[in-house]
C-alpha cells in the first residue's frame, strides 16, 4: 500500500513527538472500500516537564478529520500508556506496534518492536476470544447483517488462531486466509472491497458464517491450549527503561 501525503500531514501536525504511527482497520486487515475511513495509530512522547507535576499531559490524544474527501481517525497514547497495555496482554496494540503500514517511524519504534516479541503471552487468547465475541453479538444485532462486520469477526478469530500458533501478529484476512482457506472469506472481502462500507450480506447465509464462527472459535480454544507460548510476560524491566531512555531523550524536545 502506497501511503497517501495527507497522512504524513496529519502526523507532522501532532504536538508531540511521534515515537511512531501506523495504519490500523481496515486498510491493515486487507479489506478497505473505496470509501473506508483510514484509521491512523500512534505512540507519542510527553516531556518530562508534563508528567512529573501535579498535570499530568494528554496520555490520549482522538481527532477525526476530514482531509480531500477520506476521513482520518487518529488516536495516539503518551509512550508510558502504551507499554502498560502491552503488558496486559492486548492483541490491539501489538496489531498498532507490528502493523506493516508505517506512516512514521523511529529507532525507538524498531526497540519498541522487539521488546513487543517477548510480551506475547498464551493470555493473548483472551483478548481475542473476548474481541471476537462482542463483534459477533455485534454483527447479530444488524437488520440488514453488514459485511464488514462479519469480516471482523473472522478477523479476530483467524489472528489469535495464527498468533497462539506462531508467536507472530498477523492482521490481514488475505493472509490469514491461505492458512483457513475458507472459500466465502474471498467472497466477502471481494464484495466489500468493490462497493462499499454498507454492503449487506444475504440472511439465507447466516446459518453458514454461525457455523464457522463456531469452529473457527473452538479452534481457537483448542490452539490456546497447545500453545507454548509463555504464561507470563517478562519484559517489565526492560520496558521501563526504554521507557526512561526515550522520555529523557524527549525532554528537551518543544514543538513550535
Amino acid at each position: 500500500m502506497i501511503i497517501p501525503p495527507l497522512l504524513n500531514n496529519v502526523v507532522i501536525e501532532q504536538p508531540y513527538p511521534l515515537l511512531f504511527a501506523t495504519i490500523s482497520g481496515a486498510h491493515l486487515y486487507g479489506f478497505a472500500s473505496p470509501d473506508s475511513d483510514f484509521d491512523l495509530r500512534g505512540v507519542h512522547v510527553l516531556p518530562v516537564d508534563e508528567v512529573i507535576g501535579l498535570d499530568y499531559g494528554l496520555e490520549t490524544i482522538e481527532n477525526t478529520d476530514f482531509r480531500e474527501g477520506s476521513e482520518i481517525d487518529l488516536v495516539t497514547h503518551d509512550l508510558k500508556k502504551f507499554v502498560k497495555l502491552m503488558l496486559k496482554n492486548n492483541g490491539y496494540v501489538l496489531e498498532q506496534l507490528f502493523s506493516p503500514l508505517v506512516v512514521q517511524t523511529s529507532e525507538s519504534h524498531s526497540t519498541l518492536k522487539e521488546i513487543g516479541k517477548k510480551c506475547v503471552t498464551v493470555h493473548h487468547f483472551h483478548h481475542y476470544l473476548g474481541f471476537a465475541d462482542s463483534q459477533w453479538r455485534l454483527f447479530n444485532k444488524e437488520n440488514p447483517p453488514r459485511v464488514k462486520p462479519l469480516l471482523y469477526v473472522f478477523r479476530v478469530l483467524m489472528t489469535g488462531i495464527h498468533l497462539m500458533r506462531t508467536g507472530e501478529i498477523e492482521a490481514n484476512l488475505l493472509t490469514l486466509n491461505k492458512e483457513q482457506k475458507l472459500s466465502f472469506i474471498d467472497e466477502l472481502i471481494h464484495k466489500k472491497l468493490s462497493t462499499s462500507e454498507h454492503t449487506t450480506i444475504s440472511n439465507a447465509d447466516l446459518q453458514i458464517y454461525s457455523r464457522q464462527f463456531d469452529l473457527l472459535r473452538h479452534s481457537l480454544e483448542e490452539e490456546a491450549e497447545a500453545s507454548t507460548l509463555p504464561k507470563v510476560c517478562h519484559a517489565k524491566a526492560e520496558l521501563n527503561e526504554f521507557l526512561k531512555t526515550v522520555r529523557l531523550q524527549n525532554s528537551k524536545v518543544v514543538k513550535l
